[in-house]
């Protein structure tokens, strides 16, 4: 069995747009799609940030046609999960649903998840007033009732930005102090448009159907519940990333975030790529993992041909 050039794991937007260059750069990459395929967009509705959709697109069609632009320069694409992978020895061994493949190269793109709260509604108005970003969702809620819920680092600074957007923003933590940095709980507290409930939780998410009308917070000291009225709906209790195959393999920062060496896409181990939410704990936009995908694509085609 001949190894192929390179075979990219995962195809949101950092593997699809790693599929394109390595494609143009007549590399004939396979990737190995995953049983989310598309990655977090495609759990999206509108993408208003992508830039050169002046109207916006739907995150399933932005990822269509970035899949149909790698297959258009022969990018090959291989349905379901990559089981396991082997990258003691080259060519790189993935073993994936559909069978065995070899490569001279692999960049790993495999991203990241949001945390879930998993209560009734939360899945079924996902993309319908349920967002997991405030820097892609904020703008949909001006002049809107937000309701977040976290109380780290992030979730202060998701609600802090939702502060510009929407009416209030109403943070619901489980504690009666937060985790994140007191300098970022402070600058909350402050803020005229943020208001907390503390010791409480997010039991439910309500809507009519179509959107979010309002969401139902426990108190937790003494088992009360009721409704506060809200459109948009932010989860900021963090991201996993989905490096689970790799634990053994590549190493992993606390957080379980690929570490990648001082510059570039490089992994420790030679002919071995990361690109996208895989490593990348700070940014997380479609656009910012494209361009990693770009990047790996561009240090894999010259590591290949140095090799040749």
């Amino acid at each position: 069995m001949s190894a192929h050039d390179v075979v990219i794991i995962g195809s949101g937007p950092a593997g699809l747009t790693a599929a394109l260059y390595t494609a143009r750069a007549n590399l004939k990459p396979v990737v190995v799609e995953g049983l989310l395929a598309g990655g977090q967009l495609m759990q999206t509705t509108e993408v208003e940030n992508y830039p050169g959709f002046p109207e916006g697109i739907m995150g399933p069609e932005l990822m269509e046609k970035f899949k149909a632009q790698a297959a258009r320069f022969g990018a090959k694409f291989i349905a379901g999960d990559a089981a396991s992978v082997d990258f003691s020895k080259r060519p790189f061994t993935i073993e994936t649903d559909e069978g065995t493949v070899t490569a001279r190269a692999v960049i790993v793109a495999t991203g990241a998840s949001p945390k879930i709260l998993g209560i009734p509604g939360e899945k079924e108005y996902a993309g319908r007033g349920v967002s997991y970003c405030a820097t892609c969702d904020g703008f949909f809620f001006r002049n809107q009732e937000i309701v977040v819920v976290g109380g780290g680092d992030t979730a202060m600074e998701e609600a802090n930005f939702l502060t510009r957007f929407g009416s209030r923003v109403t943070v619901v933590h489980r504690r009666d102090a937060f985790r994140a940095s007191k300098i970022m709980g402070d600058r909350l507290i402050a803020n005229p448009k943020a208001r907390v409930l503390w010791n409480s939780a997010v039991s439910e998410v309500k809507g009519d159907g179509v959107k979010v009308s309002s969401v139902v917070v426990k108190n937790l000291k003494n088992g009360e519940s009721r409704e506060e009225p809200c459109n948009g709906f932010f989860v900021a209790i963090g991201h996993e990333p989905n490096t689970s195959l790799f634990k053994s393999v590549l190493p992993l920062n606390g957080e379980g975030y690929i570490k990648l060496e001082a510059h570039g896409s490089f992994t420790n181990i030679e002919g071995v790529f990361a690109a996208g939410d895989v490593h990348d704990h700070v940014y997380r936009q479609a656009v910012t993992a494209a361009g990693a995908g770009c990047r790996a694509a561009i240090d894999c085609e010259r590591w290949l041909a140095a090799q040749h």
